[in-house]
């Protein structure tokens, strides 16, 4: 299959190209000019260098699916909301309607479980329809972006399935997120401060989360249908449990100091999907 991918340099996007180009796949992969993925890659996809708003109509015909995981916003300082609007919603808009135009039938677009927001308190399991309430500006972009995919797969009759991973980790994560930081502090012997830990979470690998993005291009997709899901283990655990875990995991000498930090403002308590 020859793939059209977006964000393969970021978190998500690496581990999706190391396990397409290990399928066999033909991958295409947009990257801004200098940037290199968080992972090392065994084989590399032929590289296309420029941004969502760059004209790749060429390279798109003949694509047999696009897989979009570029987003901005993901690391919490970076997010603003006119970034955000205009990266993950209106960018990206139009390269959608840029590849239907080129001919490509498939896609799959990577959305986020902090869609859902307020509405994840709602429910013991949150289904893949349930409300989307976001509660940031990141989180507003991707509800807005699913919204206008799935409108553009309803109006051009394309397959669409929007993937919403929960609470992804491992190698490759941002140093600053939750799991990067809990390793360095157990490798460096140190104590790690955290809040008491006990928000109920699905923590998933990032090596399921590639896994289920292939596994969706082999999937029949209705045309004209648009479909959403959820990634998740079926696993949830507290966010202390999770720490106690991986901090025995890691050998870690310091010790773990719940409640030492401050609950976020805003913060969903419970966040598990239906899987």
């Amino acid at each position: 299959m020859r793939l059209f991918v977006t964000g393969g340099t970021g978190f998500i996007g690496g581990h999706f190209l190391r396990a397409s180009l290990a399928a066999g796949h033909e991958v295409i992969a947009l990257r801004r000019k200098g940037s290199t993925p968080r992972i090392r890659l065994k084989t590399e996809p032929t590289w296309i260098d420029g941004d969502l708003e760059s004209d790749c109509s060429s390279v798109l015909r003949g694509c047999d699916a696009l897989v979009h995981l570029a987003a901005v916003g993901t690391i919490p300082r970076q997010a603003n909301w006119r970034d955000c609007l205009h990266w993950n919603v209106a960018a990206s808009a139009a390269l959608w309607e840029r590849a239907a135009d080129a001919g490509v039938q498939k896609f799959v677009i990577g959305g986020s479980c902090f869609e859902y927001g307020r509405s994840a308190e709602r429910f013991e399991f949150i289904h893949a329809q349930a409300p989307l309430e976001p509660l940031g500006s990141y989180h507003a972009s991707k509800a807005a972006a699913t919204m206008a995919a799935w409108g553009l797969a309803i109006e051009r009759s394309l397959s669409l399935v929007i993937l919403r991973p929960f609470h992804v980790f491992g190698d490759g994560e941002e140093s600053s997120r939750f799991w990067p930081s809990l390793r360095a502090a157990a490798y460096a012997g140190s104590d790690f401060p955290m809040t008491a830990g006990d928000q109920v979470r699905d923590f998933v690998p990032v090596e399921q989360v590639a896994s289920e993005f292939l596994a969706s291009l082999s999937r029949p997709l209705p045309i004209g249908q648009p479909e959403a899901r959820n990634i998740g283990t079926g696993r949830p655990k507290t966010l202390r449990r999770f720490a106690e875990e991986w901090w025995e995991n890691f050998g870690a000498t310091g010790k773990l100091q719940f409640g030492a930090l401050p609950y976020r403002t805003n913060e969903v308590m419970r966040y598990v999907p239906q899987i």
